[in-house]
Order: C-alpha cells, then sequence, then structure tokens
C-alpha cells in the first residue's frame, strides 16, 4: 500500500497510563475533550503490521500547544516509531499516539513520520468514550 499523507484535525488532548485495579493491568489512554482512546489496545492491532501511512509533522505543529508535553520524554522518543491515527466521525483524522515524537520531530527538523492510520471499525473497538459510545465525561 503507498503511504498516504495525514493532515490535523481539531485536537487538544493528553496521554495518560490507566490501571484496572480489578484487573490489575494497565492501560495507555489518549484523551480529546469527551473523547478516549485505548491506546494500548489500538497498539495491539497495529502491532504486526507494516506503516501504511505518513505524516507531515508541520502540519500538526500548531496543534502542539493543546497537547501536554513532557518535554524530558520527547528527547528520549524513538522517531521510527510509527504514529497511530483514527478517523474520526466528522471525517478528519486524529492523532491518538505519537504527540511527544511530532515534538522531537519538529525539533530535529525531521519533516514526515511513518503511520498507521486504524479503519473505522478499529477506532471504534479503541474508544472508550464519545459519539456513540456515550458522553465520556470523568466523573
Amino acid at each position: 500500500m503507498s503511504a498516504s499523507t495525514i493532515g490535523p484535525d481539531q485536537a487538544s488532548g493528553d496521554a495518560e497510563e490507566v490501571t484496572n485495579s480489578a484487573e490489575g493491568s494497565h492501560a495507555e489512554m489518549f484523551q480529546l475533550m469527551a473523547w478516549r482512546w485505548n491506546v494500548s489496545h489500538a497498539k495491539k492491532l497495529t502491532a504486526d503490521r507494516t506503516p501504511g501511512g505518513q505524516v507531515e509533522v508541520a502540519a500538526w505543529a500548531g496543534l502542539l500547544q493543546l497537547i501536554h508535553i513532557d518535554e524530558e520524554h520527547a528527547q528520549q522518543v524513538d522517531l521510527s516509531e510509527p504514529l497511530i491515527v483514527v478517523p474520526v466521525p466528522n471525517g478528519g483524522l486524529l492523532v491518538i499516539d505519537g504527540w511527544h515524537r511530532i515534538r522531537k520531530a519538529l525539533v530535529s527538523g525531521v519533516k514526515h513520520l511513518l503511520a498507521h492510520v486504524l479503519s473505522v471499525e478499529e477506532e471504534l473497538a479503541c474508544r472508550v468514550h464519545g459519539g456513540e459510545k456515550g458522553e465520556g465525561w470523568i466523573r
């Protein structure tokens, strides 16, 4: 499959590690307003795939001010690890994993990063809250 260039959608969010106390399991999540995705599940879905997309880093730069970035962590990330991008119901796309890599790429002068683009069905399977899955507000 040829790589396609992926542009930004409306975004503001934060990644976090969540522990399910009943199971003792950990899951990495990405929250965008009232929408939340299970990044750990998305990583499992893409683990054996070749990235099918390419993100133009500069196109996403303006959104970094809306995403919590740990600068120390951003310096240590591996730019060869593909981002994970999901389709959103309005027809746009959103990066749910890779904001620290986008930050490092900008600082390093890297213009493009590889990305896995989930299908609509996979996005829905990874989405925890938002849209038809409910209001999503964390209480």
